[in-house]
């Protein structure tokens, strides 16, 4: 039996760099190019009815790439950010930044984050959740940390205690992973919530994927029988 919509989709977006170089360009208008895609992922989530959707935007490990190429993603954010805000609110979407509180995020970055996320805070159509300086190992690590300081005894450390001391525990799980470019990796992204993900790998680089191939990867979902590792069964909770 076919599955529905998902309710969480989450995308790794990977190829940026690579489409720029195949085109002779520096990586940094891979990422520039890019933000068409991440306009057109939200705008198709929301006319869907897609209810959370979550983007893989700067890993922990991202970092470590040339300090000229950090500081150009800081900006590009910086700027996206200040573009579409009122474009997001007025639409009734609530943004969310997924990740640790990093002081090498530059202070005024770290204001229109902010500012954004109180924004829209109140929305409730869609949540956009922008994982931003994060890495899956981390969050388990700073949510059992968090159960340490709890005082929780053993017996009671369970999925659901560790769970409710994520970042945003309300986030559901993972229904979709949509990994641009064709690299089969998880990449540290939501080691937690992606336990029974569905995952599609389009051989498209991010900068040349749009509404329509997004909308293809929905249709595909549709398609799948989800088992959750058991035998055929569909999750009422994720049918909407």
């Amino acid at each position: 039996m076919a599955t529905g919509l998902p309710r969480h989709v989450a995308c790794v977006m990977d190829g940026n760099g690579r489409w720029a170089e195949q085109k002779r360009m520096p990586r940094t208008e891979g990422h520039r190019v890019g933000e068409g895609s991440v306009v057109d992922v939200i705008e198709t989530s929301h006319a869907c009815g897609v209810k959370w959707l979550t983007l893989y935007a700067f890993s922990t490990e991202n970092w470590t790439r040339p300090e000229e190429e950090v500081e150009f993603l800081m900006r590009l954010v910086q700027g996206a950010l200040r573009r579409h805000a009122p474009w997001l609110h007025l639409r009734g979407i609530r943004c969310r930044f997924l990740g640790g509180d990093d002081a090498r995020i530059p202070p005024s970055l770290a204001r229109d984050i902010a500012d954004i996320v109180e924004l829209t805070e109140h929305n409730t159509r869609m949540t956009l959740t922008v994982a931003f300086d994060h890495g899956g190992r981390d969050a388990i690590v700073r949510a059992a940390r968090t159960l340490v300081r709890d005082g929780i005894a053993e017996d009671a450390v369970t999925e659901e205690a560790l769970a409710s001391r994520f970042q945003y525990p309300d986030t559901p799980d993972v229904d979709l992973v949509i990994r641009t470019s064709g690299e089969q990796r998880v990449s540290n992204f939501m080691l937690w919530q992606v336990a029974y993900a569905e995952w599609m790998f389009p051989q498209i680089l991010w900068p040349d994927f749009r509404a329509e191939g997004y909308r293809a990867c929905l249709e595909e979902y549709r398609r799948r029988n989800r088992r959750y590792g058991g035998l055929d069964r569909i999750d009422e909770m994720e049918m909407i």
